[in-house]
């Protein structure tokens, strides 16, 4: 009876040793990625979080695994915002929201933008389904806005791009002045206004939301063997 208690009890604390070092790696991962992007080294993330890459390998078998993980909440928030901002019977205001609530996110979790638009090999046919039924959902949504006589008539969805990605060069630049952000944001929304429509605008940019610039190194690494 001694024996088998010391088993199950031995059992229960490897289980929560590998909690706890699920919980650090993503904590690490989190971190990193703010820092150097989604291409930083695995061996990094591992360093950050006190364990061995073998250790990172086994709870995360490839990157892209550990990347979807680490920002699975932030996608949530994102869809629920689309959500919520269909949902609103005052179009501009489902989109100031929607807009005003990515940017935060950019602000806070400075890895997740690239994280959202990148292919991962694992899984790129659900990942590729999220954004395409997200992409749809936004242009129903701008379209309702554009009827009410809320949004400029001549807003494209690349002029939404080129904002976000406007936004991730401020937050990268001054990741700790979220007034800054807010006041960017505001000023884009300001302008994206019908009443601000004064002229026609320069041709739009072929830039879209699938087509997010990422980071220089754009390697995928692989798990190491015998990991």
């Amino acid at each position: 009876m001694v024996g088998n208690s010391s088993r199950i009890t031995e059992r229960d604390g490897l289980r929560a040793d590998a909690r706890r070092n699920r919980e650090r790696i993503l904590v690490a991962a989190r971190a990193v990625f703010a820092e150097h992007g989604i291409d930083a080294p695995m061996a990094t993330v591992a360093r950050r979080a006190g364990v061995g890459v073998a250790t990172l390998y086994r709870h995360f078998p490839t990157r892209d695994a550990l990347v979807r993980t680490t920002f699975a909440e932030q996608t949530e928030i994102c869809g629920r915002a689309l959500t919520d901002a269909l949902a609103d019977p005052d179009p501009w205001r489902g989109f100031r929201r929607l807009l005003e609530t990515v940017c935060e996110l950019q602000r806070q979790e400075r890895g997740f933008p690239a994280a959202f638009v990148a292919v991962f090999p694992d899984s790129a046919v659900d990942h590729a389904r999220v954004r395409e039924r997200a992409e749809r959902d936004l242009m129903t949504l701008v379209r309702r806005a554009q009827a009410a006589g809320a949004l400029r008539a001549d807003f494209q969805p690349s002029d939404l791009a080129v904002a976000l990605l406007s936004h991730c060069g401020l937050v990268n630049a001054l990741p700790h002045d979220r007034a800054a952000s807010r006041r960017l944001v505001a000023y884009l929304l300001q302008s994206f206004r019908a009443d601000a429509a004064h002229g026609a605008l320069p041709e739009p940019s072929t830039l879209s939301l699938r087509g997010f610039p990422l980071p220089a190194d754009g390697s995928r690494e692989q798990r190491p063997s015998g990991a």
